[in-house]
């Protein structure tokens, strides 16, 4: 009999042993996956009272894993992203992070101006691989979704649905948005909040995700009427009329690494001699009725303060893309004219103002109502206002661009160019590695606060999905009820 209560006594030592080495290894991993699931480089908070506090509570941001169909195979296919661009390769500007080819400014008449490196090639369709590259290196970001705020879809919406704009097979138009949400809608993500804590990212305007009918002559997929993604968030750069939609900025070809390199240039365009009271470039858009950018040519075309940059095909679009010319262009005007062209935004609104130039903006939709997180609410602290709806309005009106800027005083001038160069970290989006705060870093905050809201509406037991997709009437309108 003894020998088997020795054996007893042996599995329960063996056995004790067992549990604090599994003990031990538990908390190591523990330790370790705190260490490494959140951003190692955060530095200690402490509270009043001198409590450690977790620097990222409340702005945790989980990225979903999606199959590669929905992003990296974009990357590895770009040839096929060529259709609805003016590229005969994308592939180039698929490069550094989505940023492009560095640019080569050694050929311009002032090259002293883009002495540092951090200058590109970037192309205006690019935004959600170069999102997707600053979250990675987010410093609130855990690879636990159970404390994360938010979930990052990192779906390429943009440059998925530009191979499919032109085909008339409905079916082929809306599948990749159909299979994300039908993916999305499996992951134990999703049932936490039923996907109101989701957002993605698209590098063209929400309007091509907003088919509303299945007629072959609509534009776009109906990505964003799927019940599933009405209840997700989208940023583009250029937000819809429904509320579930939010603006960011175009991506510019200025993507600074440090703070040094923003105010060397925003001290190099301060100075800046500017010939030309106002420039405008672009096209004309004969086929969009009652459009007033030939109003603008023609009025820019009689004027000796106004330079106009042609963009016509065949004429000067080689030019009007260059980024170096561009740049130089508008750093030579005080003030740049922005009408809407094919849509309400224009890429050119965020090029313009890198270079010091003050927006003219015709329709509230151009920037008012878009980009609340970047810009100022008091518009005319940095830009000019000049509503017109139509053609129509403007000969009744009889508007003359060049009386209005002459009228301003030149110390407002001064204010308003000052405004504009301060607001350059806010609109541009700076290298991942860099500390900057950016028109990133605004996107997530701006969306982190709308979850929260949504949040707070579950927590006093209201419904959620009240007036978390509905449609804006006034968004669009020139009515003082959203713009002012």
């Amino acid at each position: 009999m003894e020998k088997p209560s020795i054996m007893i006594s042996r599995t329960c030592c063996y056995d004790h042993q067992l549990r604090f080495a599994t003990l031990i290894s538990l908390l190591l991993c523990t330790i370790i996956v705190t260490h490494f699931n959140h951003s190692p480089s955060l530095e200690l908070v402490f509270n009043n009272n001198g409590e450690q506090v977790d620097p990222c509570h409340g702005r945790y941001v989980y990225v979903h894993h999606l199959p590669p169909r929905f992003n990296r195979y974009l990357i590895d296919h770009c040839d096929s992203l060529t259709r609805g661009t003016d590229k005969p390769n994308m592939c180039p500007y698929m490069k550094n992070m989505g940023f492009g080819p560095k640019l080569d400014s050694s050929g311009s008449k002032s090259p002293e101006l883009f002495t540092n490196s951090n200058w590109y090639e970037t192309n205006q369709f690019s935004l959600e691989l170069i999102f997707h590259h600053k979250i990675k290196n987010y410093k609130c970001l855990t690879n636990d979704s159970s404390v994360a705020s938010a979930i990052f879809v990192p779906f390429y919406a943009g440059l998925d649905v530009s191979r499919f704009l032109w085909v008339s097979n409905l079916t082929v138009r809306d599948a990749s948005g159909r299979d994300l949400v039908s993916w999305l809608s499996c992951q134990k993500e999703w049932k936490r909040m039923w996907g109101r804590d989701h957002f993605v990212i698209s590098g063209r305007i929400s309007w091509d995700f907003r088919r509303q009918h299945n007629t072959l002559s609509d534009w776009g997929s109906n990505f964003r009427f799927l019940p599933e993604s009405m209840n997700m968030s989208m940023l583009a750069v250029e937000g819809s009329s429904w509320n579930n939609d939010y603006a960011v900025p175009y991506p510019t070809s200025f993507h600074p690494l440090k703070e040094s390199e923003i105010v060397e240039w925003q001290r190099k365009i301060r100075n800046r001699e500017r010939p030309h009271l106002f420039t405008f470039t672009g096209a004309p858009r004969p086929e969009i009725e009652d459009s007033i950018r030939g109003k603008v040519i023609q009025h820019c075309r009689s004027s000796r303060a106004c330079k106009f940059i042609d963009c016509s095909y065949g004429i000067g679009k080689e030019k009007c893309e260059d980024p170096v010319n561009v740049i130089m262009e508008f750093g030579d005007s005080v003030f740049c004219l922005q009408p809407p062209g094919d849509s309400y935004t224009r890429r050119s609104i965020f090029d313009s103002m890198v270079a010091g130039c003050v927006p003219v903006f015709f329709h509230p939709g151009t920037a008012y109502s878009q980009y609340r997180w970047n810009l100022p609410q008091n518009r005319t602290k940095y830009s000019v206002y000049i509503p017109v709806r139509d053609v129509k309005e403007w000969n009744e009106k009889n508007i003359s661009v060049e009386k209005v800027l002459m009228a301003i005083p030149e110390d407002e001038v001064v204010a308003l160019r000052e405004e504009v160069i301060k607001l350059i970290p806010s609109i541009i989006y700076a290298d991942p590695r860099s500390n900057i705060e950016d028109a990133f870093d605004l996107a997530v905050k701006g969306i982190l606060e709308r979850i929260e809201r949504v949040r707070e509406a579950i927590r006093n037991g209201r419904d959620p999905s009240v007036g978390f997709a509905d449609e804006d009437h006034y968004k669009y309108t020139f009515s003082d009820h959203n713009h002012s």
